[in-house]
């Protein structure tokens, strides 16, 4: 079987400039392939929230390339990399971001409408589908306060689904949960990437998480010391 690269980092560097200048991120390389799960490792400050910012495209003050199903990012405006993050990349953070004035179905929609591809029913019957899927839906008529922080977190995982993205990034998405819910969002992850052949890119602290993902990327002090 070929494997497909879906997002590829060439020789990233990143220096954050104050009073002095500071390297955070030196020469990071590597490619991640279509339905891996992959979780970025290292000790708070080592730079793996600084490198998914600047993979997710939301940073774009930095040395070196990335590329999104081969496609660079360097030189696109503002207006074509928004484009890209709605089409291509699904977000999770540790924060779940759900609108508290929109129901648990509203807030799955809501991306799906914004990229404009399918209709609102269209739209619709595929966020059912995804709350079925996470067996949450019972739920989507309630409001996002209403909900736990484990059902929250799914509900955010259905949403970064919902314009079929590329690759999936996730920034602690089991940091604020129990660990019965955090393992809960593991197993949709390992089901998507093995199932769905869905693509996963999970910074995390949790070394339990990691360790049961396909492949760990450690970062200390800036650079890769393991992949």
């Amino acid at each position: 079987m070929v494997n497909t690269i879906i997002l590829e980092a060439k020789h990233i560097n990143k220096s954050f400039h104050n009073h002095l200048t500071v390297r955070v991120l030196n020469d990071i390389a590597f490619t991640v392939n279509k339905g891996e799960f992959v979780s970025v490792i290292g000790k708070s400050g080592c730079g793996k929230s600084t490198l998914l910012y600047i993979l997710s495209t939301m940073d774009t003050d930095y040395e070196g390339d990335v590329l999104i199903e081969q496609e660079t990012m360097r030189g696109k405006k503002e207006k074509q990399l928004a484009r890209v993050r709605n089409e291509k990349i699904g977000f999770v953070f540790q924060f779940h971001y759900l609108l508290n004035e929109f129901t648990v179905l509203e807030n799955v929609m809501l991306p799906g409408l914004k990229l404009g591809v399918l209709k609102e029913d269209e739209v619709k019957i595929k966020a059912m589908d995804l709350l079925k899927e996470f067996d949450i839906h019972p739920l989507s008529d309630k409001y996002a306060n209403q909900l736990s922080g484990g059902e929250k977190q799914r509900v955010a995982i259905a949403r970064a689904l919902i314009n079929s993205p590329s690759i999936i990034m996730c920034d602690e998405p089991t940091g604020n949960l129990d660990k019965k819910n955090g393992l809960i969002v593991f197993d949709i992850f390992k089901r998507l990437a093995e199932e769905n052949q869905q693509t996963l890119l999970v910074v995390t602290h949790d070394e339990e998480f990691a360790k049961n993902s396909h492949r760990i990327i450690e970062i200390e002090d800036g650079r890769i010391i393991k992949q």
